[in-house]
């Protein structure tokens, strides 16, 4: 099994997926996007699982700051690759990719479900 979790140490989501994870032993990889960056291939496979409006994060501080002309802009999955590759903080946090599937974001039942056997 191949999993890593992709986002930012200090955000409070990331944090309770990486505990969760961390409770039932499972291991991951932990990619800092903030250091380590991301590359459009990185985007480009995300986006195969995840729809763009949803890897952006149009609810935090990151968004908020671009000006409106900016957001306007943002209306496909190529204009969010852009977007997400100059500013990774705008992507919603954390990216799961186990066997190479994408989940966004973080639920405890959803979690469940990604790592329920089979």
């Amino acid at each position: 099994m191949s999993i890593t979790l992709y986002g930012i140490p200090n955000c409070d989501t990331v944090k309770k997926a990486r505990t969760w994870l961390d409770a039932r032993g499972i291991p991951y990889v932990f990619h800092d996007f903030k250091k380590a960056g991301i590359s459009e291939a990185l985007v480009s496979g995300w986006l195969r699982d995840v729809a763009w409006d949803v890897l952006v994060n149009r609810k935090g501080t990151t968004w908020r700051g671009l000006d409106e002309a900016r957001k306007e802009s943002i209306f496909d999955a190529a204009s969010a690759t852009t977007l997400m590759l100059e500013a990774p903080s705008i992507v919603k946090r954390p990216v799961l990719v186990k066997d190479g599937r994408t989940h966004v974001g973080f639920a405890d039942a959803s979690y469940q479900h990604i790592f329920e056997k089979p």
